[in-house]
């Protein structure tokens, strides 16, 4: 079963990143996944499993204000 992944869904990881933050925001969606850290702005691309296997839950969507990519 394929997790129903959008651009500017936030989602919360099962680790959370070095900076302390856990929750991600989707900036690419396809056979990648590209995620935003909202705590320090740092930008990773996993494969869409290892994402599948990493993501805890999906909080919400960003709103249109936090788009403009500054952490």
């Amino acid at each position: 079963m394929v997790l129903e992944i959008h651009l500017d869904d936030v989602v919360q990881m099962r680790k959370p990143h070095p900076c302390g933050g856990d929750e991600w925001v989707v900036t690419r969606v396809g056979a990648d996944i590209g995620i935003r850290c909202l705590t320090c702005g740092r930008r990773v691309m996993l494969p869409r499993s290892r994402f599948e296997k990493r993501v805890k839950r999906v909080v919400g969507r960003l709103s249109p204000a936090g788009r403009d990519g500054k952490a």
